[in-house]
């Protein structure tokens, strides 16, 4: 790797003087990150309706068990086409405007939904899912936010300080199942709908935050000192071309998708498991919250150590703890509330150390011409992976059980360990 000086001075990230108006990126990098900060913790709430109640709406509505992992599998292709837009727009109008973009569109998915559920309409309960999934993936595409400016040492940290941010909304959001229920019904809606109420106003407030507060957008700005920086150096006569990503960038990718694929499919059946064993909807937003904290809240932690001990051993790290969740989640009964919030918490903790060591593997292996556009597409990939796992695990649940789907997506999640040594031996992920 690169000497960090010399790499931040390549990636214009060091102080300069653009237009007579002096720049500092590390100040401007600690607003943005106050920034994201605030829209984390109310994207936060907002993405927890569809996790903790989606699945059972489904299958209220339905009338089937085997469907009930539609929900999932809907708002995530969802997601899928809003990271591929808003990784577009934000190569060329910046994060502000893309990541406001989308979670506004996750506000109006979640009106509909609402909408859908006081009405009977399957048709308009599966669009308004498909565009609620739009809050997910910029959610998600926020912790880049954190990266723009970020000396390349300091990454994983960056982006673990705008994950860590969701836990205070992710974890409030499914415990606030019941009131929610109770105030729905109170205004003529179904119980549960009524997180997706919450998500409405959490996911549009996000968006104001970010559209009114992001200034100056880091992309934008990380962009322009990079051309700045670009610009003092000698002359050539070599024409412009945009560099291609490095291989990095497609182990990061690997290991963030296998990651989603089996936290997704195990997390999607853990409600109606918990349902058909009898549990209220009290023990499921404590599981589920439990679960969301444990994807978040660990962060800070985490991205210290991605960038202390490296990307590599840490994204092993998510493939073992991933594997261990199947386990217990398999080995549990199915009335140990005590075992179903263990199995949970160390899934949400496997999907945590893959996110942040797979990211910061992305960003290493990009610059700023490219980033937004590949960081958009890896998490369409992603999000693609999630919808699979979501809509099959339904099935696979009724084909075989509860157990039969954590032991598979446990090992699924081995498979990243094979790929990532690989790649360490081979010299094309950063240790």
């Amino acid at each position: 790797m690169e000497d960090t000086d010399t790499v931040a001075a390549l990636e214009g990230l060091s102080p300069a003087t653009i237009d007579g108006v002096h720049v500092d990126p590390e100040r401007v990098q600690r607003r943005t990150l106050r920034v994201v900060m605030l829209s984390q913790v109310l994207g936060g709430a907002g993405l927890a309706a569809g996790i903790s109640v989606g699945a059972l709406l489904a299958e209220q509505m339905l009338g089937t068990e085997g469907l009930a992992g539609l929900p999932t599998g809907l708002f995530t292709l969802g997601s899928a086409l809003t990271a591929f837009l808003v990784g577009r727009l934000t190569q060329r109008s910046g994060r502000r405007l893309g990541l406001g973009a989308g979670f506004g569109a996750g506000g109006l998915g979640a009106i509909g939904v609402i909408v859908a559920a006081v009405t009977a309409s399957i048709p308009l309960l599966f669009l308004s899912l498909f565009v609620y999934g739009a809050g997910t993936a910029t959610n998600l595409q926020a912790r880049y936010a954190g990266t723009d400016l970020a000396a390349p040492a300091r990454r994983g940290t960056a982006v673990s300080i705008a994950m860590v941010s969701t836990t205070l909304g992710a974890v409030a959001g499914p415990n606030l199942i019941e009131p929610m229920g109770s105030l729905a019904v109170r205004l003529g809606i179904p119980a549960l709908a009524g997180p997706f109420l919450l998500a409405a106003v959490a996911y549009l407030a996000a968006g104001t935050v970010l559209v009114t507060l992001l200034r100056p957008d880091p992309f934008l700005l990380a962009r322009r000192l990079q051309e700045h920086a670009k610009a003092s150096l000698p002359p050539t006569d070599e024409p412009v071309v945009i560099p291609k990503p490095g291989v990095g960038a497609y182990v990061g990718a690997t290991v963030m998708i296998l990651s989603q694929i089996a936290m997704v499919a195990i997390m999607t059946m853990t409600p109606v498991h918990m349902r058909a064993n009898h549990h209220g909807l009290a023990d499921v937003g404590i599981v589920i919250g439990v679960h969301i904290g444990s994807m978040y809240l660990p962060s800070l932690v985490t991205g210290v150590l991605v960038d202390k001990i490296g990307r590599t051993p840490m994204a092993v790290a998510s493939g073992i703890t991933l594997l261990l969740a199947g386990v217990v989640a398999a080995l549990a009964p199915g009335d140990s509330l005590g075992l179903l919030i263990l199995a949970l918490a160390l899934l949400g903790l496997g999907w945590n150390f893959g996110l942040i060591s797979g990211t910061a593997l992305v960003v290493d292996a990009t610059v700023p011409e490219n980033r937004p556009k590949i960081q958009g597409t890896i998490d369409v990939l992603i999000a693609l992976a999630g919808a699979g796992g979501g809509a099959a695990s339904g099935m696979v649940m009724s084909a075989t059980s509860y157990s039969g789907l954590s032991i598979a997506g446990g090992f699924l999640a081995l498979l990243l360990v094979p790929v990532l040594l690989w790649s360490r031996r081979t010299g094309h992920a950063q240790a």
